[in-house]
């Protein structure tokens, strides 16, 4: 089958590997769909090993690179393994890629992303950008009919603004803002105003960002050069917003995400920095606000809920999908592209089988 492996830093190959082969116990075997590339996927082909083992075997995974990427995918069960029940041929699934031990202290929580040896598909297992991919079946949520499977390929990046959303606390009727209209700001937007946020702003550099956030429900959509912080105070009655999400990741975006919230607001930081930056502690403890961090998702929680919200149409991603390409155009025309024009794309879907 074709896959796109990880061999090394500036190293993706588009190449001819063996098929997973039959499941194990509690696998599956899917036909992959279509499987989204992000940020994270760029990071590793430019500037890794990030996540990626290279030196020793996951302990988790056993494997290590090269490793085929692709962790945002959904497709179609064409084999199960002993014991699994509740999946078949024919049945189409998105899976949450995350791989947990089960038996450390966050596990025993269930906050898996905290896990000590926490793995994912894509990045230290085999994942979606390949024609078939095999999965624990745990991890795979049945689609409704009604959902389409390039659609279902933003069930994982959903499941982070879900979880991002979550944490915040939000309440009906309470205001929202967030920092960076890229996929996961635009997703927190649509989660933010289905779970009953009376208004939500996006703060924004990109004017082609800040029309479409706008079209998918922002109060407003606002220029960071524009004083973003006195610009929401004015937009939520003086105060500011009760919440506020910095999904953008720029260096400068997360002080000024916490400077934007009103007193004894929550900030939610999910957006993932280059490098360390500060903030003015002194104004954080006398206003009483809450700085939150929010990491991937959970399963059962987050990623069934994104699911749910895309068969329901509560969240259109639709808009937000740049492209669509077959697994042979991946460098050229998904990641270099992300590279060179990452205003105006975001999510490139990539079918495998794809001519």
């Amino acid at each position: 089958m074709k896959a796109a492996r990880w061999h090394h830093r500036d190293d993706i190959r588009i190449e001819e590997v063996p098929e997973p082969g039959a499941p194990g116990p509690g696998e599956v075997v899917l036909r992959v769909a279509f499987c989204g590339i992000c940020g994270t996927d760029l990071e590793e082909y430019r500037a890794g090993p990030l996540f990626i083992p290279v030196d020793q075997p996951h302990p988790l995974t056993g494997r290590q690179a090269p490793l085929i990427l692709g962790h945002e995918f959904a497709g179609e069960v064409v084999a199960v393994g002993p014991g699994v029940t509740d999946l078949r041929p024919g049945d189409r699934v998105a899976p949450d890629v995350l791989i947990t031990c089960g038996r450390c202290y966050w596990c025993q929580r269930h906050q898996l992303p905290l896990c000590e040896q926490m793995a994912a598909l894509g990045l230290s297992g085999d994942g979606g950008l390949a024609e078939y991919c095999r999965t624990p079946a745990t991890m795979c949520i049945k689609l409704p009919s009604t959902l389409r499977l390039d659609h279902a390929a933003l069930a994982e990046p959903l499941a982070v603004a879900v979880r991002t959303v979550r944490k915040s606390r939000l309440q009906v009727g309470e205001t929202a803002a967030v920092f960076g209209g890229g996929t996961i700001g635009l997703l927190c937007l649509q989660v933010a105003r289905a779970a009953g946020a009376s208004a939500v702003a996006v703060v924004e550099p990109h004017p082609g960002r800040r029309r479409l956030a706008e079209d998918l429900g922002a109060r407003a959509a606002l220029d960071p050069s524009s004083d973003p912080v006195a610009a929401l105070r004015a937009l939520f009655g003086g105060i500011g917003p009760d919440i506020v999400i910095e999904a953008s990741g720029a260096v400068g975006a997360a002080p000024l995400a916490i400077e934007s919230a009103r007193k004894s607001g929550r900030v939610i930081l999910v957006g993932l920095p280059v490098r360390p930056t500060t903030f003015d502690f002194f104004a954080v403890v006398t206003t009483e606000k809450e700085v939150i961090g929010s990491l991937s998702h959970v399963y059962d929680e987050d990623f069934r809920t994104a699911v749910h919200l895309l068969a329901e149409g509560r969240v259109m991603v639709e808009p937000l999908i740049s492209a669509r390409i077959p697994l042979t155009a991946l460098l050229t025309e998904g990641l270099e592209r992300l590279e060179r024009q990452p205003a105006e794309t975001l999510k490139i879907l990539v079918n495998p089988a794809g001519a």
